[in-house]
């Protein structure tokens, strides 16, 4: 009889194997259900390994359906299976069921397998659960489960992308005193996390500076240090960058080139941009959109509007390497160079080529026409842009109540500041302080302190300026108790108050003492 039983759970695990071959998983299901519910003997080899498949496929919910099933069996998942499930519902980002399975585990003294622990710290780092990252990261190396340079790449990288740079750092140096050696993946972490907050210098010590002839790193880290240099007018210290690379054997790429040549045409250096571009194709390197955008950029920065005019029709249209943003900083070098109506015949050219307009098209002549004082034309591009199904932004807004404040429109400044809010736009502190300037020249300064009161309600926290701005409307109007006041407030939030408003401040109340004498 025992010897039938046994023959009957091989059968049902053969049909069980051939049906998942065949992806007949429904199937498979009814019939391990069948076994499960006959008088052959189920072992917990037979839920781990199904329970498998079941994961493969995706069936989380007939995952746990047999997970609940098995434990009155007195059966268990191994820790692999453990592993796979947990790593599964990462995928799906069902965390109260991974808790659940943690407990589980934590109870039968299993640790989930490295893989499966760094997958799921990933995901918590992923959802900005950073607290419980660290948390779990913790509580895993407490209980043996010992990380390894994957596991500190994904703390490294997660802290970094939460703006926790000492946190980044001291895993950095715990990961280095246990031990584990970085590779190229745990540096690049480090490095354009660093870089991108602008500690250049900390990411070079920490990685190139130390690490010299340990790792063999690669060209996503060299491009983050030599963009950070140049991106805080280093220029040397990149192009020692540059050389060490290529003296190690890894040469620079066409993202190497467009951080110097970005700088080089920041600068207008435009001398250097040209050799460095002669150097690009000399290596093979073909200039893209980007890096002809930048030369662009450099002659409107030298104020040659001519020939950067040309150097787009003639050289960038001809190598089909041009774009809207290309048109775009031609149309603004116009406009900043009193060429607004040159400008607009641009505009209408891009139309005629079908190259896209976009926000920022609109935005700059807007901008340049309210500013001579067109507000018809001004109005008339609103229009057609909104014709054309695009929105104004943020910045159109406020680019439109600086202007129209600017011109002591206040009124329609104040009607397009609440039309920006009822769009669902929220206006940020550049808004507010456009529209309180206005009102404090305008002698309002009432209405300036309400919006004041109005924006930190919002979330719009003020800055140096509104304070200065409100401070000095306040004094124009003798109301001295409340600009002291906000002076106060102002310096409690580690903002100092520039020279020239604080003597007037100072001034006026030692005119307001000698009077009142």
């Amino acid at each position: 009889m025992i010897q039938k039983l046994g023959a009957q759970r091989l059968i049902y695990r053969a049909q069980i194997s051939n049906l998942v071959k065949a992806g007949l998983i429904d199937q498979a299901v009814h019939v391990f259900d069948e076994m499960t519910q006959s008088n052959c003997r189920v072992f917990s080899i037979d839920y781990n390994r199904f329970i498998g498949v079941l994961i493969r496929h995706s069936r989380f919910d007939l995952v746990q359906f047999y997970y609940e099933q098995m434990h009155p069996l007195g059966f268990s998942l191994t820790p692999f299976t453990y592993s796979r499930f947990i790593s599964g519902l990462c995928e799906v980002k069902n965390f109260p069921l991974i808790n659940i399975l943690l407990d589980n585990m934590d109870r039968l003294g299993y640790l989930p397998d490295i893989w499966a622990f760094n997958i799921y710290l990933n995901l918590l780092f992923h959802e900005n659960r950073i607290d419980l990252a660290l948390e779990v990261f913790h509580k895993m190396v407490n209980q043996g489960r010992e990380p390894d340079v994957v596991t500190y790449t994904i703390v490294i990288d997660g802290l970094c992308k939460a703006k926790e740079f000492d946190k980044a750092v001291r895993a950095w140096e715990h990961m280095i005193e246990n031990g584990i050696k970085p590779d190229n993946k745990a540096c690049a972490a480090l490095v354009v996390g660093l870089c991108g907050d602008g500690k250049v210098d900390l990411a070079y010590e920490l990685t190139v500076g130390a690490m010299k002839g340990k790792v063999e790193f690669g060209v996503l880290i060299y491009n983050a240090l030599i963009s950070g240099f140049c991106r805080t007018g280093r220029i040397r210290r990149a192009m020692a960058i540059k050389s060490f690379m290529k003296r190690n054997g890894c040469e620079p790429d066409l993202v190497t080139y467009n951080a110097i040549l970005n700088y080089y045409c920041d600068e207008v250096m435009l001398d250097e941009a040209e050799k460095l571009v002669m150097e690009m194709e000399s290596c093979g390197i073909e200039p893209d959109v980007y890096s002809y955008n930048q030369l662009l950029k450099g002659l409107c920065n030298s104020n040659q509007l001519d020939k950067a005019y040309m150097f787009m029709v003639k050289k960038m249209e001809a190598k089909g390497l041009h774009d809207k943003v290309s048109y775009n900083t031609v149309i603004e070098a116009f406009c900043k160079g009193g060429q607004t109506r040159r400008a607009y015949k641009l505009f209408e050219e891009m139309r005629r080529r079908g190259i896209e307009l976009d926000v920022v098209t609109f935005t700059i002549l807007i901008k340049s026409f309210l500013r001579e004082g067109s507000s018809a034309i001004a109005e008339k591009l609103l229009n057609q842009m909104r014709g054309m199904n695009l929105s104004p932004d943020r910045i159109l807004y406020t680019t439109i109540i600086d202007c129209l404040c600017k011109s002591r429109e206040i009124g329609m400044a104040y009607g397009v500041f609440l039309d920006m809010v009822e769009q669902g736009i929220t206006p940020d502190v550049i808004s507010y302080n456009a529209l309180i300037n206005g009102l404090c020249k305008s002698s309002r300064v009432s209405e300036g302190m309400h919006l004041y009161e109005e924006m930190q309600i919002r979330g719009a926290h003020p800055d140096e300026v509104t304070f200065k701005l409100l401070i000095g409307g306040l004094v124009q109007e003798k109301k001295l108790e409340l600009a002291c006041r906000l002076w106060d407030q102002m310096m409690e939030k580690g903002f100092t108050l520039d020279k020239t408003v604080s003597a007037a401040l100072i001034e006026a109340i030692h005119l307001q003492d000698a009077a009142n004498k």
